[in-house]
This record gives structure tokens, sequence and C-alpha cells, in this order.
């Protein structure tokens, strides 16, 4: 296994981090990344076995769990809740109950709605260049989420303020500040929660929410703290990543002046699973070892942790053919961009849908959108997004 340095928040990397990938998939499966002192897993195969072994999952082992500090502590009160950081049978349990409320039908009636907010954002799209990654792109995740939750869309600001300051704990260099931030934002999103799950309690209504505190298997029922942690990650899941991906494809189609074509009906469904493999929102996963194993002729002991970089899985040439060049007709298999085996993300369907709709729309309601300027990547990996995405119409 070869050993590579590579700041995660090196200005270029953030920028291009594909050539670090298409090193560390030179030396085989996995490689040892210095910066996070620990192995990674670069090629398809590795990333894509590894997701699915369940000898490998997102639990600290008993014997390694660290005390909380104690100003990190709302944070993660709210974090021993989460489906992402849970393994069976906890995981099994709170995710049949979710999926009871997160239905097909619920998903697939959003897209009426879908489309109205769409026209309605690009109505007041103003005259001169504006960051379309604030005024659309952003914007669209954020309200459908919140709508389809049931919680007020005026409180949209505050929750992608809370949502951001929450989400910066899994980025690259995060000082005292950044836990500071995410704990006192953990908090009060916690509380308002917990308010509003206690409103809707009383006043039931046509929503996620409701059918959340509804849900039931086998005659149990979601507590308040798996409540309160559930909306959470939904509202921060559930807009952060498809936020970047729009962002990533606006770019993507507008750099290369893709074919309208391509963003029609018959071909949109295509194009957004290439922009999902080409430039994915989220580039690493990590997980622990649950026991002592080889897996690609690397030992590892129960509790060492391994990178699963799912953006170097989508450019893997022994997979894909042309990996780095963006091809709409692209052939799919699949790509390692919403996770897979048990935590598969539950909103991948919502995420193609919003993507769908809110490109036909957008592309079909300004057929003249350029860009007025280079797009930039945010210095927040393991995330993968833009700051801002100036263009014009």
């Amino acid at each position: 296994m070869i050993t590579l340095s590579q700041s995660p928040v090196d200005p270029g990397f953030v920028q291009n981090p594909y050539p670090f990938y298409r090193e560390g998939r030179s030396g085989g499966d996995l490689g040892f990344w210095q910066d996070y002192q620990m192995p990674a897993a670069f090629s398809h195969r590795a990333v894509a076995t590894l997701l699915k072994d369940k000898r490998f999952g997102r639990e600290v082992p008993s014997e390694f769990v660290q005390p909380v500090p104690e100003h990190l502590k709302p944070f993660y009160d709210v974090e021993a809740h989460s489906l992402l950081e849970m393994e069976p049978p906890r995981h099994t349990r709170l995710r049949k109950l979710v999926l009871h409320a997160f239905t097909s039908r619920r998903v697939s009636a959003l897209s009426p709605a879908i489309a109205s907010l769409c026209d309605g954002l690009i109505d007041r799209f103003p005259a001169g260049p504006f960051d379309l990654l604030a005024t659309y792109c952003t914007q669209v995740p954020v309200l459908t989420i919140a709508r389809l939750l049931g919680v007020p869309t005026e409180m949209a600001p505050q929750f992608l303020s809370w949502s951001h300051d929450m989400v910066a704990m899994y980025q690259a260099g995060r000082s005292r500040r950044t836990e500071e931030a995410a704990a006192n934002a953990a908090r009060k999103f916690a509380q308002y929660m917990s308010d509003y799950i206690q409103y809707r309690r009383s006043h039931p209504a046509d929503d996620l929410m409701t059918e959340l505190i509804a849900a039931e298997e086998q005659g149990d029922r979601l507590s308040t703290d798996e409540l309160i942690t559930t909306c959470i990650l939904l509202l921060n899941a559930g807009h952060e990543a498809t936020v970047h991906t729009l962002g990533n494809g606006i770019k993507i189609l507008l750099e290369r002046e893709t074919d309208q074509k391509f963003l029609s009906p018959d071909f949109i469904g295509a194009t957004v699973e290439e922009i999902l493999r080409f430039d994915p929102p989220l580039h690493m996963f990590t997980r622990y070892a649950y026991e002592d194993l080889t897996v690609f002729g690397h030992q590892f002991k129960r509790g060492d942790q391994v990178a699963l970089l799912l953006g170097s899985a989508n450019r893997d040439s022994k997979f894909w053919h042309e990996p780095d060049r963006f091809a709409p007709t692209r052939q799919l298999k699949t790509n390692a961009s919403f996770g897979g085996g048990i935590h598969f993300c539950v909103g991948a369907p919502l995420a193609r849908l919003e993507m769908q709709i809110a490109l036909i729309t957008l592309f079909d309601r300004c057929p003249g959108i350029a860009l007025a300027e280079p797009p930039v990547f945010a210095n927040t990996y393991h995330f993968h997004g833009l700051s801002r995405l100036l263009v014009s119409t």
C-alpha cells in the first residue's frame, strides 16, 4: 500500500482533487493518506465493497469511545440519535420507521410543487449578474424539504445557518470556534424542533413530521429525541448535498455548453446521474473496522478507520470508460454518490427529483444563461461544492 501526503485544505486540491485520487489509484485499491492518518479506499471496487461490508460501520466500537468534551455535548446529544451514525440493530429499527413516512408516493407527489417553486424563484432573478447558488441552488432544496417536513418556510434562512454551523464539524481544519458554533447551533436547532414537534402532536397535518410522529413498527415508535434528530438530519442532509450537486451540475453544463436536448424530460435522468458521478457533493465517508481482518491486502485491527473516497471511485478508469469526460449519454452502471449498503441515502429519490426539475426549469426559462466569472470551489472538504456561482441571464 502506497503512502500519500495531501492536505485537504490545500487550494489546488480544493479546486481539483482528482489528480490526487488518480495518484492514489495508481498504487492499488488502498493507499495510506498521511494527513488523515488512515488507509483510504481509492478504487471503485474497494469503495463499493467496503460500503456494503458489515464488518465495517459508522459507530465507534465501544472500547474506543472517548468522553465528549463539555463544550461539544449539545452537538453530540443530537448526533447520538442520527441514522448516519448508527449500526444495527438501532439503525435497522430507526430506518424502518423513517421509511414508513418517507415514501415514494409522498416524494413523487412533490413534483408540481417543486416546479412551481423553481418558476417562482426564476421570476425573482435580478437583472444583472447574480449568485445562482444563493438565489436558486440553495433555495430549491431547503424550501422543498421544509415544506415536505411541515415546518415554516420562513424559518429557512435560520435552518440554513444552523445547518452550515453543524456540518462544519465534518470539514477539514475545524477549530475550537467551529466546534462552539456547531454546539450552539445544535442546541438551538434541537430546542426549536422539540417545540415544533410538540405543536405538531396536537395539530397534526398532511406532512412528513406528522407521519414520523405516527410511524410505527411492531408497536414501536420514534422517541422524542429520535424525532428531533431525524427532523434535523432531514433538513440538513435534505439540502446540503443537493445544493452542491445542483451548483456543480450547472457549472459543468455551462462550461461544456451541453446540448439542450440533454436537459429534456427524455434525457434528464441520465444527465443527473452523470453529474452525480462526475463531480459528487460528498467525497469521503469513514468507517470503523469491527474485527481484525485483512481486506485488499491490508490488515485492519478492530477500531481502525478507513476513508472511503467516493469522488475517486466515480473516476476509476478500471470501472468507467474515459472517466474524466462528462458524458450524459454514458451507459450508467452505478455510482457511489449516495453511499451504499445499509447507509444508502434515504433521500436519494427526492434529491434526484429536485435536480431533474430544477435543471429542466432553469435552462428552459433561461436559455441564455452564462457564467459571469469562473466558479470557485469552497474550502469545505470532504464536501465538494462551490463558494458562489455568478451568472447572467
